[in-house]
């Protein structure tokens, strides 16, 4: 009966504001994620990305994420074209043996 909960997708703006709150309201992440209704990892991960954005803490900032999703993608695609295309030739020279 427990399962998994689907996850949720929170927009780019309502991050901003609840990492602007924690920035400049000095309440604790714990009790900013409580009154919005978050877990407070999820916002803690989200303060920790913005420093890193802002050079305030070391790290991929998030267009640095995006670019490496992007290649790790673009790797995926490629081996999976490497091994059909091996797979190819070795059926051409079974084939062209027999």
């Amino acid at each position: 009966m427990g399962g998994k909960r689907p996850r949720r997708r929170f927009s780019d703006e309502f991050k901003r504001d609840a990492v602007e709150i924690v920035r400049t309201s000095g309440k604790p992440i714990r009790q900013v994620a409580n009154e919005l209704g978050i877990y407070d990892s999820t916002l803690g991960n989200w303060v920790r990305q913005d420093e890193i954005n802002r050079g305030e803490r070391e790290g991929l900032n998030s267009d640095e994420r995006e670019r490496l999703r992007e290649l790790e993608r673009e790797n995926a695609r490629l081996r999976t074209e490497r091994e059909l295309s091996k797979r190819a030739v070795a059926f051409w020279v079974r084939e062209s043996n027999e």
